[in-house]
């Protein structure tokens, strides 16, 4: 089975959580992603100033946070046909303990 490839190019925070991320493909997609913020990795990001600090990594062109947290460029790009997976996803992450 063959994937395609997407690379963000650039994206605006245009409200709380919430990005609009534009593709090589130029396509674009607004994501709030303030349900999915669960889990060791994504909980850090639901402090605003954290999620804030989003920015590009000019190596795998996604989008990534200071903690190490990012997402599959191809996530970003067919959100809408994900989105309730990763709802869901997030839903049992928030039932184990976070380490400390």
């Amino acid at each position: 089975m063959v994937h395609a490839i997407y690379r963000v190019t650039s994206f605006n925070i245009v409200g709380p959580y919430t990005l609009r991320v534009v593709f090589d493909d130029l396509s674009e997609q607004t994501i709030n992603f303030q349900r999915i913020l669960a889990g060791e990795l994504y909980r850090p990001l639901r402090d605003i100033e954290v999620f804030n600090k989003v920015r590009i990594d000019p190596e795998v062109h996604t989008l990534v946070w200071p903690n190490g947290a990012d997402f599959e460029p191809a996530t970003l790009h067919d959100w809408p046909q994900l989105e309730e997976a990763l709802i869901e996803r997030a839903k049992r992450w928030e039932l184990v303990p976070a380490s400390n």
